[in-house]
């Protein structure tokens, strides 16, 4: 048996009264599965026969089918159940009230990765924005955090920055469940909003996602694996780059490089890296950045996952990047994730000043005074939404 149940596994075995009676949609994708890889789109439609109405997909698609960033999904028809499956991530990013009507509760099942820049928290916001405005309730049925709920990393998100990859002021690793998170917006929004929390059973604030028992579903086309979680808060950022992030290799994010990159001088900058190893890889993307190109690179294995700050790792790379590499190194251009003014890097790091202090080849010493003044904040401000020992 799985040391943890997850929010769905609870809410279909005991079948909550608030949720009898009402018209159902479900928010959910491929990984909203229970331990016996059940899909909840299975499961409700079993335990609330003819309720359901509508499911909801976030970026990528019900089924992860699009592979990349900004490539949009269309509506369908599930075949199964011949029920709408309306895309949050095409024209439209919000739930319309043509999509809500006919729905009395929202559920929403999704498999978050602990890392800001990851959309499907902020579908969820878009999606209780939605339902306090169209006089829907909403139900989340929690799931482990598969990075921990421990620690927090990196600096608050900037009013000015705003964006789809980021609408509230938390840093890039937060270490909160989806339900803490979904109580967190509540109150900072102030939604007037009828909203259930479906919590876990027998998860801890310490676990990673292999401790918990449950399978991996891999909850985006580039989140193969526990291990690509583990690095993602930091490795993203190359999104915002001319470094490939290893999109079209087998491990995105995991590996990184660029024909021009300056192994050896990286090599021995990382040679004392806390909790993790750099192995020189040299990789060819099949699709995406440097794509048909050898690039030179490395692949993060990650020795102490207690130890190693991914944020922190990331900044670093970059900033000696500019120190050692400034010609051949750049940021890439808008539009990401459909804002077409800001810088990508800015966006995601969620900081100017931070992008800035990594183009002026700021030492580990800076970037530590400059984060651990909002990691301290944010710790304290986010306690009042914790339901974990």
């Amino acid at each position: 048996m799985p040391a943890v149940s997850t929010g769905l596994e609870r809410f279909i075995r005991n079948r909550p009264s608030w949720a009898r009676g009402r018209r159902l949609g479900l928010l959910c994708n491929q990984a909203s599965v229970d331990s016996r890889f059940r899909h909840a789109r299975l499961l409700v439609d079993e335990a609330f026969p003819g309720s359901l109405r509508a499911i909801f997909s976030p970026q990528h698609g019900l089924f992860s089918e699009k592979q990349d960033n900004m490539k949009e999904s269309e509506d369908i028809l599930d075949e199964r159940l011949k029920i709408p499956v309306f895309s949050l991530y095409s024209e439209e990013r919000t739930p319309t009230r043509r999509q809500l009507e006919g729905i009395d509760l929202l559920i929403i099942d999704l498999q978050d990765c602990g890392t800001r820049v990851y959309t499907y928290i902020w579908t969820m916001l878009l999606a209780m924005r939605a339902c306090e405005k169209n006089g829907v309730s909403v139900a989340v049925l929690d799931r482990p955090n598969p990075i921990g709920g421990a620690k927090a990393e990196g600096n608050l998100l900037e009013n000015r920055l705003f964006s789809f990859v980021g609408m509230a002021r938390i840093p890039m690793r937060y270490g909160m469940t989806i339900c803490e998170l979904a109580s967190f917006f509540k109150e900072s929004e102030k939604l007037d909003l009828e909203l259930h929390l479906v919590s876990m059973d027998g998860w801890k604030r310490n676990m990673y996602f292999d401790e918990t028992g449950l399978p991996w579903v891999l909850p985006s086309p580039n989140m193969p694996r526990l291990e690509t979680a583990l690095v993602y808060p930091g490795q993203v950022i190359l999104e915002g780059t001319n470094l490939s992030e290893g999109r079209g290799t087998t491990l995105p994010f995991e590996i990184f490089g660029a024909p021009y990159l300056n192994d050896r001088l990286i090599e021995e900058h990382f040679q004392g890296l806390d909790g993790a190893r750099l192995r020189y890889q040299s990789f060819e993307p099949t699709f995406n950045k440097w794509h048909g190109h050898m690039c030179r690179g490395f692949q993060i294995h990650v020795t102490d996952r207690r130890r190693f700050r991914p944020y922190r790792f990331t900044l670093d790379l970059l900033s000696l990047l500019n120190r050692v590499q400034k010609e051949q190194f750049s940021w890439t251009p808008p539009p990401y994730e459909y804002d077409f003014w800001n810088l990508p890097a800015d966006l995601i790091m969620g900081s100017r000043k931070v992008r800035k202090m990594v183009e002026e080849g700021a030492e580990m010493e800076d970037f530590d005074q400059v984060l651990s003044e909002d990691e301290d904040f944010f710790l304290k401000i986010r306690q009042k939404f914790l339901m974990y020992a």
